[in-house]
C-alpha cells in the first residue's frame, strides 16, 4: 500500500541538498557563507534523508495504521527540516554573490512554503480511515499525488543557492553532502536516499499508478515489493 509514496519519492527530487562539483576560485566571503550555512544544514539534511527512508522502507504489507503513523511522522519531520533550513539560511544572511538579498529572500520563502505542503501532506493522511482498507489505499493515492508536486517545489527552494561559485563553495562544506540515512531499511520496500533525501529513479523503481494497478494489490494483506532507489538526494542534489 505504501508503495504508491515510495514510488512518488522514486520519480521525483525528494531531498534539498544534492551538491557536487568543486572549485578553488570563490572567495573567502562565499566559503564563509557556505560554512555558515551548512554547518547548520547538516542535520537538517540528515533529518529529511531519515524522513525518505521511513516513506520508502515501510512495507508495502504493513497495516494501515501502521503506515499511517509512519507517512504522517515523516511529513512532519520534512516541514520541520524546511523550517529549520530557512532559518539556516537567513541567519547565514544574504550570500555574497550577485542579489545575494533576493537569492535569501527566495530561499527562505520557498522552503517556509515547502514546510507548509508537507504539513498539509501530513494532515491529509492523518485524516485516512485506516478500518476501511479500500477507502486507505484510495486516499493514499491523492497523498502519492500531492507528494509528486510538493517534490517539484523541493527541487526549486535552494536552487539558486546551488549556482555558481556559491554552489561550488557549499559542495565542499561537509555539512552539505548527501548524507546516508540512518533509519534502518524495513520490510520489503527500501531503499537509501542519496543526499539528504531526494529519490533518484531508476528502471529498478516501483512506479504503480491509479490507473495501471490493480487495486488488490494495495490492501495491507498482500506483499507487493518494490525497489525505490533515489533522487533526492528532494533536489538535484536533499529535502
Amino acid at each position: 500500500m505504501n508503495k504508491k509514496l515510495a514510488a512518488a519519492l522514486s520519480g521525483g527530487a525528494v531531498l534539498v541538498l544534492a551538491l557536487s562539483g568543486c572549485s578553488d576560485d570563490e572567495g573567502d566571503k562565499v566559503g564563509d557563507w557556505a560554512k555558515a550555512f551548512c554547518d547548520q544544514a547538516k542535520p537538517q539534511i540528515q533529518k529529511r534523508a531519515d524522513a525518505h527512508q521511513i516513506i520508502i522502507s515501510t512495507a508495502a504489507d504493513s497495516k494501515p495504521a501502521e503506515i499511517q503513523a509512519a507517512d504522517s511522522k515523516a511529513f512532519q519531520d520534512i516541514a520541520d527540516a524546511d523550517r529549520a533550513l530557512a532559518k539556516a539560511v537567513e541567519s547565514a544572511g544574504a550570500p555574497p554573490v550577485a542579489n545575494g538579498e533576493k537569492v535569501k529572500q527566495d530561499a527562505i520563502k520557498e522552503l517556509n512554503a515547502t514546510a507548509a505542503a508537507y504539513e498539509g501532506l501530513k494532515k491529509q493522511v492523518d485524516a485516512l480511515d485506516p478500518a476501511n482498507q479500500q477507502k486507505f489505499a484510495d486516499g493514499l493515492q491523492g497523498v502519492a499525488d500531492g507528494l509528486t508536486k510538493i517534490e517539484k517545489m523541493d527541487q526549486a527552494a535552494l536552487s539558486k543557492l546551488e549556482e555558481g561559485e556559491l554552489g561550488q563553495a557549499m559542495a565542499k562544506q561537509p555539512g552539505c553532502q548527501k548524507p546516508k540515512a540512518s533509519v534502518p531499511a524495513n520490510g520489503t520496500g527500501s531503499a537509501s536516499p542519496k543526499a539528504g533525501g531526494t529519490a533518484e529513479g531508476s528502471g529498478d523503481a516501483a512506479k504503480p499508478s491509479a490507473k495501471s494497478e490493480d487495486k488488490s494489490s494495495d490492501k495491507p494483506s498482500e506483499k507487493a515489493p518494490e525497489k525505490a532507489s533515489d533522487k533526492p538526494a528532494a533536489a538535484k542534489s536533499e529535502e
